[in-house]
Order: structure tokens, then C-alpha cells, then sequence
């Protein structure tokens, strides 16, 4: 047990009861849910995007979700169980830009490891050092296990490119050695700890 100030005991079923109930309250900005799209990364994947993202890269392919008050809000629990329902899909964050919203992502992405076997793929304009300088941004990457980083680059666009638009951004797997079958462009990091 952990005493609270006050001298309020803690078991571990309250401290988790109470964590569970504040990810109930915890919300994010959506713009839109594709559900078994293969565009967002390999297979079927659930693609959350959400709005807001000051990158306003020109050329971008999704210049309305750079609108910080687009869409709706939706709960965490509300997002994982839409994610749960698909079974076959895994899970893809984008947007907008899911870093601006780093800590309900990361309430949703540990809730989607600790409850699914699904699989993570994030886009973010910011790059994974500008990602690993930002304690709230570094949080959601030990439950990631692909971050395509970097701005889109409208002069260096290259169609041939799988799931990024311009060679600057890099396919980043985060725990490891890629798949038998990766993606050209991709970079293995070591484990994260």
C-alpha cells in the first residue's frame, strides 16, 4: 500500500481503478477514422487522424487537418474500442500531427499494447531527436513501433515512395530489426529503453 498526503491509503486496485477512470476523461481531437485502409502503413490498419499541425508543409496531402479545432473530440476509451472491434486491422496515428496531442496518444497507444497485440505505425513532422528532446512527445515512443519522421518536403516529392512523401522523412522501427520483408527507406534503432 502507498499513503497518500493525509495519511490515505493506496492499494493497487484504487491506484488503478483511478487511472483507469481518468482515461476516461481523457480525450483527443479527430478528424476522421479509416477503418481496414492500406495506405497507412502495411496491411489492414485502423488510421486515427486527428486535427491540428503548425508544420503546414506545403504541398501537404491533408492541409484540412491542420486546423487545430477541426473534427470532434473523442475519449481514449471510446478510440480503443473502436480499435479492439477490428480484429484483422493494426493501428495507424496521423493527422494532423498526433505529437500535439502527445500525452492522450500515449494514454491510447499504452492502452492499446497493454490490451491488444496490434501493432503502432505514428507520422509526425517532427523528426524522432526533436521527438526524444520533448519529455510529453518521448513518452508515446516506448509504445510505438514505427514513427515515419520529418516534414513532407514539397521539392523532394517522390511518388515511388512507400508511406512517405518526400526521402527526408524516415520509416523508424523503434524496437529493432525491421521485418524479413521492410521497406525500403526504413532505419532500425536500437531497442528503446
Amino acid at each position: 500500500m502507498h499513503f497518500a498526503p493525509g495519511g490515505f491509503a493506496w492499494s493497487k486496485f484504487a491506484k488503478r481503478l483511478l487511472i483507469n477512470q481518468l482515461a476516461f476523461t481523457v480525450k483527443i481531437r479527430i478528424l476522421d477514422i479509416i477503418h481496414q485502409t492500406m495506405a497507412d502503413g502495411p496491411g489492414f490498419r485502423t488510421a486515427i487522424y486527428c486535427a491540428g499541425c503548425a508544420h503546414a508543409c506545403p504541398g501537404c496531402h491533408n492541409p484540412q487537418s491542420w486546423d487545430f479545432n477541426a473534427g470532434r473530440w473523442m475519449e481514449v476509451e471510446d478510440l480503443l474500442e473502436i480499435v479492439k472491434a477490428d480484429s484483422m486491422s493494426n493501428v495507424t496515428f496521423s493527422g494532423g500531427d498526433p505529437m500535439y496531442q502527445a500525452p492522450a496518444f500515449t494514454e491510447l497507444a499504452r492502452r492499446i499494447k497493454e490490451e491488444t497485440t496490434k501493432t503502432i505505425w505514428c507520422w509526425t513532422g517532427f523528426t524522432l531527436e526533436e521527438v526524444q528532446a520533448n519529455p510529453a512527445m518521448a513518452a508515446m515512443l516506448p509504445y510505438i513501433d514505427v514513427l515515419v519522421d520529418g516534414p513532407f518536403i514539397l521539392e523532394q516529392r517522390d511518388t515511388d515512395l512507400l508511406f512517405r512523401g518526400s526521402p527526408n522523412q524516415r520509416i523508424i522501427y523503434l524496437h529493432g530489426e525491421p521485418p524479413v520483408d521492410d521497406i525500403p527507406g526504413t532505419v532500425a534503432l536500437e531497442p528503446l529503453r
